[in-house]
């Protein structure tokens, strides 16, 4: 039986990871942009382009300075003060650059949109330009963090899922053995008394095993199997006591195609011989229903409460491993709305209803 939960591959996978040909685009889309909407503005779509061409290698260094450097370095390590302090002398830096650049290349009027023209570094010119550029860097730094968190989200989700079926499979171990455990301790009572039920019992114990080792696997077993399972398992337990027990067994309504947890119903089985049968004396009786009602299955299952002893009573509270098991498999393998469990002492009985979705 092969188990790959863990072998999860997150990055290589993740719809939201940031390849090369995304960077491309991305800042093709951008210089596009950028010349259409400045050459309208100037009614000069050369102009534009000169003036994109200087500007676009400054704005593509600030992003990538931002995200993959300061950000990682200063921001994320809550170094507040000193990340601001140097992507604003960057963008002080690159603005000067351009400015240069621009009145050099290009034209001596830097700045012809402006509210004057502007051929040498002014304050004002120094302070728009630095918020033109801050726009810009956020922009592209909303999208790296946004990709990022739904990246890490998604990793997350993926991780918590892994973590899930791994309990689940660890719970469904933990049964298992338990059951073994039980049904090896009849076969070991009839063995001592020389029983000729012993190779009946054994024959009964391997379609078990073969079940419980081939069959479990999936997160989900038809119904028919299950009910199977059950049934030899109560063969094993009337072999063992004869007369003395009676077992009510009643299945209604159709339960071809339709699907449960494995060995989720068997544990309440095999909890109600152990408490019920097991730790009386006399005969006893057992009721167990399974009515299929559209999609749900509607399982009860009752037994005579124990006679208690002080060393029972300990011992029953370091027995309730099934239970409590059966509890975490419905909670981490259902839905909430997918299945309701009642466990009561009714006077002398001990009265399980369980209602769960079976398609």
């Amino acid at each position: 039986m092969k188990h790959s939960i863990l072998n999860l591959k997150f990055d290589a996978n993740s719809p939201y990871k940031i390849s090369t040909r995304h960077h491309i685009i991305f800042w093709l889309v951008y210089f596009a942009v950028t010349v259409i909407r400045w050459g309208g503005i100037h009614n000069d779509y050369l102009y534009s382009l000169k003036t994109t061409l200087i500007g676009f290698p400054i704005e593509m260094i600030l992003a990538y300075l931002n995200i993959y450097v300061l950000m990682p370095a200063f921001a994320f390590k809550k170094k507040y003060v000193r990340y601001i302090t140097l992507i604003l002398s960057a963008i002080f830096i690159m603005v000067i650059v351009k400015f240069y650049l621009t009145y050099y290349l290009i034209n001596n009027n830097v700045w012809p949109e402006g509210p004057m023209p502007t051929n040498k570094l002014t304050f004002t010119y120094v302070i728009d330009m630095m918020i033109g550029e801050l726009y810009m860097i956020t922009f592209v730094t909303a999208i790296k963090i946004t990709l990022d968190f739904l990246k890490e989200h998604k990793r997350v989700a993926d991780l918590e899922k892994a973590q899930l079926e791994t309990e689940l499979l660890f719970l469904k171990t933990q049964i298992s053995p338990h059951f073994f455990f039980n049904t090896l301790n009849n076969i070991y009572s009839l063995a001592v008394e020389n029983s000729k039920k012993t190779p009946k019992i054994i024959l009964k114990l391997s379609e078990l095993m073969r079940y419980l080792l081939y069959d479990t696997a999936n997160k989900r077993q038809s119904l028919e199997n299950e009910i199977l399972c059950i049934q030899n398992y109560i063969d094993l337990e009337r072999i063992r006591h004869n007369d003395e027990l009676e077992i009510n067994m009643y299945i209604s309504g159709d339960i071809q195609d339709k699907e449960i947890a494995p060995i989720l119903l068997l544990t309440f089985i095999e909890n109600a011989f152990k408490h019920g049968a097991h730790k009386n004396i006399g005969e006893v009786k057992i009721d167990i229903n399974l009515a299929i009602k559209k999609d749900f299955l509607y399982f009860t299952i009752s037994n005579p409460m124990p006679l208690k002893t002080e060393r029972d009573e300990r011992f029953d509270r370091s027995s309730g491993i099934g239970l409590e098991n059966v509890k975490k498999r419905l909670a981490l393998g259902y839905n909430k709305n997918d299945y309701k469990l009642t466990i009561k002492n009714n006077k002398n009985k001990f009265v399980v209803k369980l209602k769960i979705k079976v398609t």
